[in-house]
């Protein structure tokens, strides 16, 4: 058996490349190995394959990560249940399952993330408002826990440890193994719809026109001082290709009735950039340009493969440079339908008049799953319509609650801090809430006020009572969890 293998103490950090920390990066090829390790250390937290954006999976003392648990134990065809350890990565999942005519239920715009942290963070998709987050997929999990060991656990076993673990960034243990269901599909290509919208009333209807759509996200330009003009988006909206709607070449019969599937070629971005690359003149200029895609056109159609339509940022390596050496934070938060047309105005009326444009701003719908009830649902027949309000249910800590979610990147400059601090009170304020994989310097007070509302009070107790159960000496932990409270 491989020794587990034990870097030297680095710099490490997430995605945003803020902040950083020196720390010590263990990577454990076994169980056994990870279990090990936790006898020796008193405090760690658990990572993935670095794609949480700031600091939920650093530790200043010890970092342990899955990615030598990157291997497949079992595939089901019939029923598409995929069983693997929690390093693999969603691109090695697409990789070997597309062709096989199968897709992620749920995934997020990047396919670099780990199964242990899709898990960890919840992640969620342009699917939402039909299919919920990634834990509606998750069958059970098998995790290393600080009082127990190895435990597995799912809806009906240890189902506290699995709604805590679902959503709860690697607090309640560390993951090794995910079993999730996957989908069939009948090409490896998207029936691409692109709508230009002027506005942001204009962009948020039609969301909620396209609804029965599986899949829609918008882009929108943040940087408009015009009152009519701002929120203008380019809205896209795209069902899985039908394998007749292709050309010859590509279709399954041609290939003994595999799914033809070319993955991209990568650019890679070799150097940090100089911090005046991106400022509100690059920014607004990207944003005009990237407006005028459809070239005046008010509707475009057309077929395109699936790593442009859910990964367009993926064909640049290493893009995260793109914000200079120090580094970005994404800004995400969901605010109630009810609320989103205001509040989403009002603060990209702020955004626009500090004059620090986010490059990308990505806006999506929300549906009603993954709103934790305050009792557990109690299923009294085998109803399809019953077994799916039962899976719909997300972690204690998952971010989703039904309206718009808006996702802002910025650049990392010594005013951004008070600008943020100001967007986060108008979020708590508007009822809303930010996405603890995306954040890396939230308040407690605004993490307590924002996940103890609307009946997640209980929630967000009960993932403590958990905490405490499975880890009372706080073995996992993390620089978010400290800030934040999450901790027993």
């Amino acid at each position: 058996m491989q020794n587990h293998t034990l870097t030297e103490a680095q710099l490490l950090s997430g995605w945003g490349r803020f902040p950083v920390v020196y720390s010590e990066l263990v990577s454990p090829y076994s169980v056994a190995e990870a279990i090990t390790w936790f006898s020796k250390t008193k405090t760690i937290s658990c990572r993935g394959n670095g794609r949480g954006y700031g600091d939920c999976a650093l530790n200043a003392q010890s970092i342990m990560s899955s990615l030598g648990l990157n291997y497949f134990h079992s595939f089901d065809a019939s029923t598409g249940l995929l069983v693997a350890g929690a390093g693999v990565t969603l691109a090695q999942v697409l990789s070997i399952m597309v062709p096989r005519g199968f897709f992620l239920s749920v995934t997020p715009g990047t396919k670099y993330a780990s199964l242990g942290g899709a898990v960890a963070a919840d992640v969620h998709g342009k699917d939402h408002h039909l299919a919920g987050t990634f834990s509606n997929s998750v069958e059970y999990i098998e995790l290393i826990t600080a009082t127990d060991g190895l435990v597995r656990c799912s809806r009906t076993e240890r189902s506290d440890l699995f709604f805590a673990t679902l959503g709860g960034m690697g607090l309640t243990g560390f993951i090794v193994t995910v079993a999730l269901c996957l989908k069939p599909i009948p090409s490896a290509y998207v029936q691409q719809t692109t709508i230009t919208c002027g506005c942001l009333r204009e962009i948020m209807d039609c969301f909620l026109e396209h609804q029965d759509v599986t899949y829609s996200v918008s882009w929108i330009d943040c940087l408009q001082q015009s009152e009519k003009k701002r929120g203008r988006s380019l809205f896209m909206a795209g069902e899985f290709a039908a394998d007749e709607v292709l050309p010859v070449m590509h279709r399954r019969i041609q290939h003994q009735g595999q799914v033809f599937y070319n993955e991209p070629h990568h650019l890679k971005v070799p150097f940090d950039f100089p911090s005046w690359v991106l400022n509100r003149y690059s920014v607004r200029a990207f944003n005009s340009v990237y407006f005028h895609k459809t070239l005046g056109r008010h509707c475009v159609k057309n077929v395109v493969p699936i790593d442009p339509f859910f990964y367009p940022l993926d064909a640049i390596l290493d893009w995260n440079r793109i914000y200079g050496h120090n580094g970005f934070t994404q800004y995400q938060f969901v605010l109630p339908l009810e609320s989103s047309l205001e509040g989403i105005t009002a603060i990209l009326k702020a955004i626009a008049n500090s004059g620090k444009g986010s490059f990308l701003t990505v806006l999506k719908l929300f549906g009603a799953h993954n709103n934790h009830q305050r009792e557990p649902l109690t299923i009294v027949s085998h109803s399809p319509t019953a077994q799916a309000e039962e899976r719909s249910r997300g972690g204690y800590l998952s971010f989703p609650q039904q309206g718009f979610t808006l996702a802002l990147d910025f650049a990392i400059e010594p005013s951004l801090f008070a600008l943020l601090s100001t967007l986060d009170d108008m979020v708590r304020d508007y009822g809303g809430r930010i996405y603890l994989a995306k954040d890396s310097r939230m308040s407690a007070a605004n993490f307590r006020a924002m996940y103890s509302r609307n009946g997640s009070d209980d929630c967000l107790d009960r993932f403590l009572q958990v905490k405490a159960h499975y880890d009372p000496h706080n073995l996992f932990s993390s620089l978010q969890a400290q800030r934040l409270g999450l901790m027993v």
